[in-house]
């Protein structure tokens, strides 16, 4: 009985080290996303620079090119991608040392949210290999309009995954309630989008 009462413990000890690194990881990994995408956003905004009037508009625009460039970087390698890792890493050995995860609270809500991980990995890979690499090399696979309302992406992973996290693990989620307070809110982000864009544009 001792043996096992050990085993349970050090199980237990495991599980919430795990926990507090996937934490650490998906709030760090959420805060690189933004970051990224606010720095896409303000990287394609330079191509504006050399039409603004300005005698040194072109060489602000190739100073800050560079700039973003290094910026967006490090931000990828250095925050971003070991925070992903991070998050994987805590939340499949909370799994594999407590399968009961799969079992407990609201049938299916642990799969949804790996759905969701992995869509969010996705995400990133993707602004990597065809927006981030691009546009290190002059390229602009997406307008600016389309980089701000990408970089809002990760709003929705991130209110989904938490609203599935603490709901599906008590039981009380409804997957019909959810998906219309996702789409909801992804309708009042794209509207407030909108808003904004008009009004910076009437200011221009």
């Amino acid at each position: 009985m001792a043996n096992t009462g050990t085993v349970v413990l050090r199980s237990m000890d495991l599980i919430l080290f795990a926990k507090a690194l996937h934490v650490i990881g998906f709030v760090s990994w959420f805060a690189g996303l933004f970051f990224l995408g606010r720095l896409l956003v303000n990287h394609a905004e330079t191509d504006r620079l050399p039409s603004d009037g300005a005698p040194d508009g072109a060489l602000r625009a190739e100073i800050l090119q560079r700039e973003y460039i290094g910026m967006e970087d490090r931000v990828y390698r250095i925050i971003t991608n070991p925070a992903m890792m991070v998050t994987w890493t805590g939340g499949l050995v909370m799994v594999a040392v407590n399968p009961d995860y799969f079992i407990s609270g609201t049938p299916g809500w642990l799969a949804v949210k790996l759905a969701a991980v992995v869509g969010l990995t996705v995400y990133q890979v993707y602004t990597k290999r065809k927006l981030m690499l691009p546009m290190r090399s002059g390229e602009r696979p997406f307008s600016t309009w389309q980089l701000r309302l990408w970089n809002e992406v990760p709003t929705f992973f991130l209110v989904s995954i938490v609203f599935i996290v603490i709901y599906g693990k008590v039981g009380e989620l409804s997957y019909l309630y959810l998906g219309i307070g996702v789409l909801l809110f992804c309708l009042l982000v794209y509207r407030g989008a909108v808003a904004y864009r008009n009004r910076r544009a009437s200011t221009e």
